[in-house]
């Protein structure tokens, strides 16, 4: 779990996806509370990560708090929608999402350019209301499938608010930690919260993330694109092995 927190914190990723592929299949847990164990280990984890940014100075605040915030409203009322899915549509839709998720980001990242850097200093309405949009869908989608959601969060950041792509990797972990905590309440209030769980996966994965989030300022742009790309896609194969054997 510490190398899985250093890759996560390189990145900029909250690895929910990733973590809740790796209880399911490496350890038999039940998808739904895989998902909400790793929501609550993201929140912890991104935290970790977050403040290892910020002293990086790889962070847009403003913007990460306004799309966290309204993000965690989305993700809270995901988790409701996320118990009645029944677990096997569960693997495959989460697994769907991450493969999705790697693909647009793949996509952008090799064919896109990021967004203006005035479009971030401007701060008008279309950017306020880009903010809250990105929030709404990246949460929800974090809520309901229990993924970070990281790729669509960093996509959002670069081509609707236009941040620069280290900046966004940073941001990101921000972002994530609003949705993850909110996300992680609503299983917990279901009971789908594993506590012993949560705390065995924290203590690798929370300083693997500090240490990892050190090297992305120094890190080359190609190495963080596929450090984007290669997670989700690795823990949607883990999903796929997980739901085929069953």
């Amino acid at each position: 779990m510490f190398a899985v927190g250093m890759l996560l914190g390189f990145v900029g990723a909250g690895g929910s996806g990733f973590i809740l592929a790796i209880l399911t299949v490496g350890f038999h847990y039940p998808i739904h509370a895989a998902v909400g164990t790793a929501l609550a280990a993201m929140a912890f984890t991104s935290l970790s990560g977050a403040i290892g940014q910020l002293r990086s100075k790889n962070t847009d605040v403003a913007g990460g708090l306004l799309v966290g915030l309204t993000g965690a409203a989305a993700a809270y009322l995901g988790s409701g929608l996320s118990i009645a899915i029944s677990p096997g549509a569960m693997k495959w839709l989460t697994g769907g999402m991450l493969a999705l998720s790697s693909a647009t980001l793949w996509l952008r990242l090799s064919f896109g350019k990021e967004g203006s850097a005035a479009f971030v200093s401007a701060r008008g309405f279309r950017y306020y209301a880009m903010a809250v949009a990105v929030g709404l869908i990246t949460g929800g989608l974090s809520g309901t499938f229990g993924i970070g959601s990281t790729p669509f969060i960093q996509i959002g950041l670069m081509f609707l608010l236009g941040l620069p792509m280290r900046t966004a990797a940073g941001t990101s972990m921000l972002v994530i930690l609003p949705i993850a905590a909110a996300g992680a309440v609503g299983y917990y209030r279901a009971g789908l919260l594993d506590v012993p769980l949560l705390l065995t996966v924290l203590c690798g994965t929370m300083t693997g993330s500090y240490i990892g989030a050190k090297f992305t300022k120094h890190a080359p742009a190609w190495l963080l694109k596929t450090g984007m790309i290669a997670t989700p896609v690795v823990a949607a194969l883990i999903l796929s092995f997980q739901s085929n054997s069953i």
